[in-house]
């Protein structure tokens, strides 16, 4: 009698086997960089005195200085959650609140030591700024961000100079200022100011008395904007009530 073989055993999928191996690079590449950015994966807000002065840091204002609500971003050029609040959420910021005359947005540098390519950016972003087009050059910059950025190059002087062409600016003003790093001593006033303020990474934003230290949805955004607005509204007739009695 002849014995029934048994089957050979099943072979795995290799797609499926690739495809749990991407998932654990994507997870371990969020967590180095949860690391290298010195927070903590864990969403925070941290009460501050907003009457504190900031340092003569001025960064980039979008709006009304006057704005009832004074919002300040402190980023990395070369963060991609930085990038990704810039190009998904912030374009909703600018246009239903920026606009409108809610708030101001103020963008500083705050440069992350394990980003190799981000002070040139943040110095290719500054000297847009002197030709009056920061802000082109800032979505540039996040919308060519896998051009640039450490992972992609060491010399990323080409592709800043070719996005300074394509926002329109005059390409050897620009040039000149890059190579001189004109304006180093704005960026490292940003970069004591953010210190000053205890920023742990980027992106973080302060919306009133609140120091919000990760990314955030359109929606979560305008909650802390709404609490923010609410609070100088009821500051308001305190104020009005003090200088009447001057």
């Amino acid at each position: 009698m002849v014995k029934k073989q048994a089957p050979p055993p099943k072979r795995g999928n290799p797609k499926a086997f690739y495809l749990v191996l991407a998932a654990v690079a994507v997870i371990g590449a969020y967590f180095l960089y949860m690391q290298t950015r010195g927070g903590s994966s864990a969403a925070s807000a941290t009460t501050i005195d907003p009457n504190v002065p900031l340092p003569k840091a001025e960064g980039y204002l979008l709006g009304n200085a006057d704005a009832p609500v004074q919002v300040v971003e402190y980023a990395d050029f070369e963060c991609p959650v930085c990038a990704y609040f810039a190009t998904i959420t912030e374009p909703d910021i600018r246009k239903r609140l920026v606009e409108s005359g809610q708030i101001s947005l103020r963008y500083m540098h705050y440069h992350i030591a394990s980003h190799p390519n981000t002070w040139q950016a943040s110095m290719a972003a500054a000297c847009a700024n002197e030709q009056g087009k920061f802000w082109e050059m800032h979505d540039a910059i996040y919308n060519a961000q896998d051009k640039w950025a450490g992972i992609a190059t060491r010399k990323p002087k080409g592709v800043l100079k070719d996005l300074a062409g394509q926002v329109g600016l005059n390409v050897s003003q620009w040039e000149t200022c890059f190579d001189t790093q004109k304006y180093q001593p704005q960026l490292l006033a940003s970069q004591q100011d953010a210190e000053k303020r205890q920023v742990r990474g980027t992106p973080t934003f302060i919306i009133g008395s609140k120091m919000i230290d990760h990314n955030m949805s359109y929606d979560q955004f305008k909650a802390y904007v709404d609490t923010a607005m609410a609070s100088a509204k009821a500051a308001a007739p305190n104020d009005s009530a003090a200088k009447k009695g001057t």
